[in-house]
């Protein structure tokens, strides 16, 4: 009895060896109970120093900062950045730009893209599968600066065969963090 609880505990260990070996080549990696902790608490307030976070996660400072490193790493992890309320700085109005490209030509896809990055007011580019190739989010401080950068700038990026505007009314929900 005794043996055939070792040779299932080898068994077991050989077949974790070998997943893990499979994450690493594949390039997908499985998060444990340690990394989901720390990432809600991250994601929660991701302002908190190192030793906060591993005190909230229920481990040591250096096996926090290990794991977030960890986490970097492998790409899981890319950074930290500020949410900024764009109305607080008199941005009021937020439009929501669906554009089909003409997909003629081979490179319009990508002197669209790189014409529409140079757009300060574009907050977001998206692209998509389907009837709408791009969502570009735009804000504006009114109306009246919205038609200027429509019609000065929107309206000349290269390659448009449509463009449909939706107007933000509200927004109800915006959480990017993740179920953990």
């Amino acid at each position: 009895m005794k043996r055939d609880a070792r040779v299932s505990r080898a068994i077991v260990l050989h077949l974790v060896k070998l997943l893990f070996v499979y994450f690493q080549i594949s390039g997908v990696f499985m998060l444990d109970d340690v990394d989901k902790r720390l990432l809600r608490q991250l994601q929660a307030e991701p302002s908190l120093s190192a030793a906060e976070l591993a005190q909230r996660a229920g481990v040591s400072a250096l096996k926090a900062t290990r794991r977030l490193g960890r986490l970097q790493e492998t790409g899981i992890l890319k950074g930290q950045h500020a949410v900024i309320n764009w109305a607080a700085l008199g941005y009021a109005v937020g439009v929501s730009l669906r554009i089909t490209l003409d997909k003629t030509q081979s490179r319009a896809f990508d002197e669209f893209m790189d014409a529409a990055r140079t757009i300060a007011e574009v907050t977001e580019i998206q692209t998509f599968l389907g009837r709408v190739d791009v969502r570009l989010s735009v804000i504006a401080r009114d109306m009246a600066h919205y038609q200027t950068i429509y019609r000065e700038q929107i309206l000349a990026l290269p390659h448009m065969a449509d463009i449909e505007a939706l107007m933000t009314v509200a927004t109800l929900h915006n959480d990017e963090s993740l179920p953990l």
